[in-house]
């Protein structure tokens, strides 16, 4: 892992790491807690053995991640991935081009 003053180089690290590296953060979350497998077993719906897995780096799926991190009151890791679409700039000009320039004469 890299980390560096809580910064992690995701980019360098191989998709196994980066499963590792995320396994090893829940369970940081987890013991910063003071909580137990078991009682976030129990807190999340999942298994024991499921968490003890996870936590050893063996791949997860997403909704287990989601169902610990609830758990955890941790959710708010997922702000990052809330994004705003974005608007090129040539798609920006031809909006501006089709704006109304004048007003339409009215009709009698």
């Amino acid at each position: 892992m890299t980390l560096k003053n809580n910064y992690i180089n995701w980019i360098a690290l191989a998709d196994p790491a980066v499963v590792k590296t995320i396994c090893q953060s829940l369970r940081q979350m987890r013991l910063n807690r003071n909580m137990s497998q078991a009682e976030l077993a129990e807190r999340s719906g999942l298994n024991r053995v499921t968490i003890s897995r996870m936590e050893a780096g063996r791949a997860a799926t997403l909704l287990t991640i989601v169902q610990m991190l609830r758990a955890l009151d941790k959710l708010s890791v997922f702000n990052s991935f809330a994004e705003e679409p974005e608007i090129s700039p040539m798609q920006l000009l031809r909006e501006q081009e089709r704006r109304r320039k004048k007003a339409s004469p009215r009709k009698k």
